[in-house]
């Protein structure tokens, strides 16, 4: 078997997808993005095309070895991401060929449903009340929500208190039996954090997700020494590698992106070695259906898998959403709060192809906003 064509669309409201074709018909697809410089991606995805057409597709792991290292100069999120679509439709062209999921070809399933988190908004604690009540009501076991908007380096009261009133509101829906984690987005300083994951320590949340930014990864040792909370990293990590000085910290949640982070292959990796450091894998996914299917894949066949993040319904998603380019939804139709197994081939999930190539002729630019403070300067979203 060999790749005869490897095509991309661009597809709102911000994502890119991956076609593989091969010349026994089996074709796999992959979600090769990084959100707000989709069209970067693409070109680096047809770069590396040149390498595999012609190629048998179902040697995966020396086609990763050669589209990450095979170039002088490696790593980055464009590379990484371009190599994660392309590794995740390698991957779905395989268990399509063989009958089996990815999960199964991963070593089996260690689990029959995955635990999987909403979304929630609002700036005001009645309005966070109100959303966390509705993924309540629609059987959802935990949510997460951005714990603050624009941080001053040194916070004053009314900006933490107004962080912690809206986790309390949140926490009083939920009661004691669901699970609320926070996601800070790199906003804070080490000085706010240390002050912030104090008094969250009462509210019990089940993370703290990036409360450092990512090329603050020296700083997480002593940031978890003083953290009476699980801290969680890793939606800007591309690499094993990367996640080492975390890890060696003690976080205690992982998230790579199987959009991001070399694909199935490397956040297989990634997994087994925050494994060997009692820390738990949580995959970033507010992206499509393509990217949750391989997350779920992973998810099912990891044994230190904690919870998964998936987008239905979430903020982005205002010209398209999960369901959008899918022809069965079942495999994202959760159960009280759960993603249920199946023995579908591949990814286990049937893209909408009519769909994708009709609306990838209109495309998107999207673009993430550029925050500022009052006075002006830089501020981190």
């Amino acid at each position: 078997m060999k790749i005869t064509r490897l095509e991309t669309f661009l597809v709102p409201p911000r994502w890119l997808f991956c076609r593989i074709e091969t010349d026994e018909g089996i074709v796999g697809w992959g979600e090769p993005v990084v959100e707000g410089r989709a069209e970067v991606v693409r070109y680096a995805v047809d770069t590396l095309a040149e390498y595999l057409i012609g190629a048998d597709p179902l040697r995966i792991e020396d086609h990763w070895q050669v589209l990450t290292k095979g170039g002088f100069y490696r790593g980055g999120p464009i590379l990484s991401s371009a190599v994660a679509g392309i590794d995740q439709a390698l991957w779905d062209i395989a268990g399509k060929t063989y009958g089996a999921p990815v999960h199964a070809l991963l070593g089996g399933p260690v689990r029959d449903r995955v635990r999987v988190y909403s979304w929630v908004g609002g700036d005001e604690p009645a309005q966070i009340a109100d959303a966390v009540a509705a993924q309540v009501e629609a059987g959802f076991t935990a949510v997460k929500m951005n714990a603050s908007g624009r941080m001053l380096p040194i916070a004053g009261p009314a900006d933490t208190d107004h962080i912690l009133d809206r986790v309390a509101r949140a926490r009083e829906v939920l009661g004691p039996d669901r699970d609320v984690a926070l996601d800070f987005h790199g906003r804070l300083t080490p000085a706010n954090a240390r002050r912030i994951l104090l008094r969250l320590d009462g509210l019990h949340p089940l993370f703290v997700e990036e409360p450092l930014l990512p090329d603050q990864s020296h700083l997480f040792d002593g940031l978890v020494a003083a953290s009476p909370v699980p801290l969680a990293t890793g939606e800007r990590l591309y690499s094993r590698a990367e996640f080492l000085t975390p890890l060696q910290a003690g976080v205690a949640v992982v998230q790579p992106d199987l959009s991001h982070a070399g694909g199935i292959s490397e956040v297989h990796r990634i997994a087994s070695l925050a494994d060997t450091f009692g820390a738990h894998l949580a995959p970033h996914c507010p992206l499509g259906p393509i990217a949750l299917a391989a997350s779920l894949q992973v998810a099912f066949a990891t044994p230190n898998f904690l919870i998964q993040e998936q987008s239905l319904g979430i903020h982005y998603n205002t010209d398209a959403d999960l369901l959008s380019y899918v022809m069965d939804p079942e495999p994202f139709r959760f159960h009280h709060g759960y993603a249920i197994r199946t023995d579908a081939p591949g990814l286990g999930v049937t893209i909408d192809e009519a769909a994708v190539r009709a609306i990838s002729t209109r495309g998107h630019r999207w673009r993430n906003p550029v925050w500022r403070h009052h006075d002006h300067s830089f501020a981190e979203w």
